[in-house]
């Protein structure tokens, strides 16, 4: 199994509500973790599964106390909240000034998120909500643990400009330099368009074939439907069938093409660390106590 950051330059492409609309049709298990240093939005937009609201301080504030002392991935399940809808999230930081007690435990958080997939307990993926990247936030060291970072971009020229930008950057940051699309590195920089469903086909196209010629070993995966009023509905501040909305719908598109393209791998790559973790010697009885 996977983690899987999004992730956005500059502005409001709508990083929190692609997670979530991700996170809702995603095919295993997920855990939905709000990883944003500047904080959370979840608290505010949506109830929980009692139908009251979420409490902030069980989710990403609190596990740093626990994070401090090492942190098995099994424990991130005593930090997590069940929104209405039944999705599992990690809630995120109130205000930025609580980032300060993250310090340095970025790492270790994102080894766990990583590893969750393997629990022998409760496995699952872990779709992350970084937020905007630029400058030197520290979400950015949960990348090297991931399996893909998604890029979300609207369509405006600036946006695709800073997102092509970006990805170039990454890419040098995650991978030691620019590569082409026969050649990507790992974690896989993948871009994620909001963009009108009317050509939101010929737009990924045209911006796949920008990106590939910018070699910035980055690709476009999918498209969101830019739709306020699905939106609306999955923050649960509207009514309607949300698994009717184009939101979804496209959702569960790019969550389809990016298993198709990507989940062998990853289920391969759990395997070999299963068939590894088999192989080791047993530990003395009381080892590491």
């Amino acid at each position: 199994m996977a983690l899987i950051a999004l992730a956005a330059d500059k502005g409001s492409p709508g990083v929190t509500t692609a997670a979530v609309a991700l996170a809702a049709v995603w095919p295993r298990r997920v855990l939905l973790a709000e990883t944003d240093p500047a904080g959370g939005d979840l608290v505010y937009r949506s109830a929980a599964a009692h139908g009251g609201p979420l409490n902030p301080n069980t989710g990403m504030l609190s596990i740093a106390a626990t994070a401090r002392r090492g942190l098995v991935p099994d424990q991130l399940w005593d930090h997590v909240q069940p929104l209405s809808g039944g999705l599992d999230v990690l809630v995120g930081l109130g205000i930025a000034e609580q980032a300060a007690g993250l310090a340095g435990l970025w790492p270790t958080l994102g080894h766990a998120f990583a590893a969750l997939g393997d629990s022998p307990h409760a496995p699952a993926d872990v779709i992350a909500d970084c937020g905007r990247i630029s400058g030197d936030t520290p979400a950015v060291e949960l990348f090297p643990h991931a399996s893909l970072v998604l890029l979300v971009s609207r369509t405006e020229p600036e946006a695709l400009a800073r997102v092509r930008d970006r990805a170039a950057a990454l890419a040098n940051k995650l991978h030691g330099g620019p590569r082409g699309a026969a050649n990507l590195g790992n974690p896989v920089i993948g871009v994620v368009l909001v963009a009108d469903t009317g050509n939101a086909a010929k737009l990924a196209s045209q911006v796949n074939d920008m990106l590939v010629h910018a070699q910035t070993g980055a690709r476009v995966v999918g498209t969101l439907a830019d739709d306020p009023a699905g939106a609306e509905q999955l923050a649960g501040r509207r009514r309607g069938r949300l698994d009717k909305s184009l939101l979804i719908r496209s959702a569960r598109k790019v969550t389809a093409d990016v298993y198709q393209q990507y989940g062998a791998a990853w289920a391969a790559h759990a395997q070999a660390q299963d068939q590894a973790h088999a192989q080791q010697p047993p530990q003395a009885h009381g080892a590491g106590r």
